[in-house]
């Protein structure tokens, strides 16, 4: 049986967009038996740019994600690194629910000593400072970079490589000289398409958020783990209608 797995897109973008980003995960990536399903929230943020944004963003895909459950789904994964609804998704559902934010800077930790999040714009550290926080994972952190390039997050990088490509490689090579950084994780899962030029010309592992959250989600379901629900308790009293009622 395929096991299907709702990836929440957390910005409203046309079916162009959401290709775009569903291109992070190539079937021959995907194991057998599961198959992800990009879905876009139909309203809310722009760019994530502002606690307006974030706000906006925890709250669409937590109702996007509410009902995965019972639509069928066997996980949820939140397209974007600031991990966006998910502690309140694991509240309200049974099924694992993966950020891939946390998923990364868990596998950074594992490969190296100190990481920094390499990203496109300054207007994004707040959303890794609000998480970098309730994980309590700032001992690990070397440095907070970004290329100062407003993103565009929904043609993603596609046709400016060899200018885009070229700052993320010196801003990750500071990185490691200047800031003792010795993994790098992609500040954004719309910055996928960057990912296999930065592994082949650094000298420390780069962290593709958007496939790590992935293929920790599957190990989850593979090995039967689950969040916790004495960490993530359910609500006495669920709101699901009333949450659904501000979905257009």
């Amino acid at each position: 049986m395929t096991r299907r797995i709702k990836v929440i897109v957390p910005i409203p973008m046309d079916a162009a967009g959401v290709a775009n980003r569903a291109a992070q995960l190539p079937a021959d990536f995907v194991q057998p038996g599961f198959a992800p399903e990009f879905t876009a929230v139909p309203f809310g943020a722009a760019l994530g740019d502002s606690y307006h944004d974030m706000l906006l963003m925890d709250w669409t895909v937590f109702q996007a994600g509410v009902s995965a459950e019972a639509e069928g789904y066997a996980g949820v994964l939140i397209d974007t690194v600031s991990d966006s609804g998910m502690a309140a998704l694991r509240s309200r559902l049974t099924i694992p629910v993966v950020g891939p934010g946390q998923a990364a800077f868990h596998m950074a930790m594992a490969l190296g000593k100190r990481f920094t999040i390499l990203t496109m714009w300054d207007e994004w550290f707040p959303l890794y400072e609000k998480t970098l926080t309730e994980y309590g994972l700032w001992e690990r952190v070397a440095s907070l970079r970004s290329i100062s390039t407003r993103p565009d997050v929904t043609e993603l990088l596609a046709g400016k490589e060899e200018i885009i490509f070229g700052k993320l490689k010196a801003e990750a090579e500071a990185a490691i000289a200047e800031d003792g950084a010795d993994a790098i994780v992609l500040g954004s899962t719309t910055m996928h398409q960057s990912a296999a030029f930065l592994a082949g010309a650094l000298p420390v592992p780069v962290i593709n958020p958007g496939q790590v959250g992935w293929k920790t989600l599957e190990m989850m379901l593979d090995l039967g783990l689950n969040h916790s629900k004495k960490a993530y308790p359910a609500p006495e009293v669920g709101k699901d209608m009333d949450i659904r009622k501000g979905w257009y």
